[in-house]
């Protein structure tokens, strides 16, 4: 990568520097290319005086590898050494020092300073590798220990800031090609939401018709009704996915300088409807029951297609809670879905809505009143070893080796949401036979099936 224009300022404030200590030419250069077992020539990126960067003397710098080098991927040259002892890793080729006899090494003219230790080349290495050199020389005088040791100083100074400079080149380039994607992304998620919104569309309408056309004693007459509000549900969320992708849109073009407009972004996107704000949430207020009939009523024709029993078990005259009926909703339809989903066909699944009074023998959200809402399926179980895992975001541990799809996301899902809510959410499995009905009544397995409990405080 080229040096950037930061870099190059301060490499003249470092040549600067070495002027100042009595250089009469100080140049920094730096590799252009650096492959093992190849040549790397050196390109100067500040030079004192500027015109000697153009002399004779100065043209064609370049590393070399030895043969018999033993630190790689350290390039050496084929110099006799001209630095000072603790700083002898590189040299300028010696066919290139001025005033040297190409074929005998040897010192012609008093112009030579090579040999005269006026001349001082100090390779820019960070760790084991050199990525170029700082050249800095004078004819009056040699340089003394305290000017060299400054010099070095010098060179381990630009030796960092090129490693920082590189990176953060790279780093810009590694953010363009990921913004880059990332607008890629959004072309195609506006691309499937535009092809999303007529099927939807027309399922709606199918729907309302075929709702109208059947009598009210016909018990399908439900399901027509159930079409239409998970049409409407969808349509919600399509509506919620729309505006958190335009949001993110116009998050990834913001220009520089605008971060206060960002948080405001992300803020919108992190306060979207399924994404809640516990200060609102202790103002809003609807009925389990409510929200919960509906979902049963879809929950039990898809129990019917698949050879389940859905029992249901609801309390009546409850309270109502502290809740958002939509994020509840979500709530119990993903558990209500897992709970089809990983029931085997000829059993049951069980649904119990119950008040619960303040109890002090119980911690947290149970020393308040709530109302709990336990569903239960009678499938496998979940393995220990599963449970702690269980509401992190993808995670499906032993269901994820089972040809049952699934995302991981549910029950992630309906965590935030429940403690959004200022609620808890419990997991038994075995099923926890608290929740279930009387065993004179309907027959379940106690060795297997999960339990979800999802507690909520009662709004005063």
């Amino acid at each position: 990568m080229p040096a950037s224009s930061e870099f190059v300022k301060l490499c003249r404030s470092q040549v600067a520097i070495a002027v100042s200590l009595g250089a009469k030419f100080s140049a920094v250069y730096l590799t252009q290319e650096l492959v093992e077992g190849s040549e790397a020539k050196l390109v100067p990126i500040a030079v004192y005086p500027e015109t000697s960067a153009e002399s004779e003397e100065n043209q064609g710098l370049r590393l070399q590898y030895p043969e018999s080098s033993t630190v790689k991927p350290v390039p050496r040259l084929l110099a006799p050494p001209v630095l000072a002892e603790e700083s002898r890793v590189g040299a300028i080729a010696p066919e290139r020092l001025p005033g040297k006899d190409r074929s005998s090494h040897q010192c012609q003219g008093p112009e030579n300073v090579w040999q005269q230790g006026k001349q001082i080349v100090t390779p820019l290495i960070h760790e084991g590798a050199v990525m170029g050199l700082l050249v800095s020389g004078r004819q009056d005088r040699p340089w003394n220990e305290p000017e060299e040791a400054q010099i070095q100083q010098i060179a381990r100074t630009l030796a960092l800031a090129c490693i920082l400079d590189q990176r953060s080149q790279w780093m810009q380039q590694e953010l363009g090609t990921s913004r880059q994607i990332q607008a890629q992304v959004y072309d195609t998620m506006h691309n499937l939401l535009h092809q999303f919104k007529s099927p939807l569309t027309a399922l709606r309408t199918f729907g309302k018709l075929l709702a109208r056309r059947l009598v009210p004693e016909d018990k399908n007459r439900n399901v027509a009704f159930s079409i239409v509000r998970e049409s409407d549900r969808l349509q919600e969320l399509l509506g919620q996915f729309d505006r958190t992708v335009d949001t993110g849109e116009a998050h990834l073009k913001l220009p520089s300088g605008t971060s206060g407009k960002a948080i405001s972004n992300v803020e919108s996107i992190r306060h979207s409807p399924l994404s809640l704000s516990p200060a609102a949430n202790l103002k809003e207020s609807c009925f389990v029951t409510e929200v919960l009939k509906p979902l049963l009523t879809s929950a039990e024709a898809i129990a019917s297609e698949r050879h389940l029993k859905l029992l249901a078990d609801l309390e009546a005259d409850l309270p109502p809670v502290g809740a958002n009926d939509r994020a509840l909703r979500e709530v119990l339809s993903n558990l209500i879905d897992n709970a089809l989903k990983y029931t085997p066909a000829g059993r049951q699944i069980y649904i119990k809505v119950r008040y619960k009074a303040a109890d002090g023998d119980r911690a947290g959200y149970s020393q308040l009143p709530a109302i709990a809402v336990a569903v239960s399926d009678t499938g496998s179980g979940i393995p220990p070893q599963d449970l702690e895992h269980l509401f992190e975001r993808h995670y499906r541990g032993e269901k994820a080796q089972t040809e049952i799809p699934g995302t991981g996301l549910g029950l992630a899902i309906a965590r935030d949401l429940v403690r959004q809510m200022q609620g808890e959410i419990e997991v038994f499995s075995p099923i926890n036979p608290e929740w279930l009905p009387s065993a004179e009544t309907h027959f379940y397995p106690t060795d297997r099936g999960t339990t979800f409990v999802v507690w909520l405080p009662v709004n005063k």
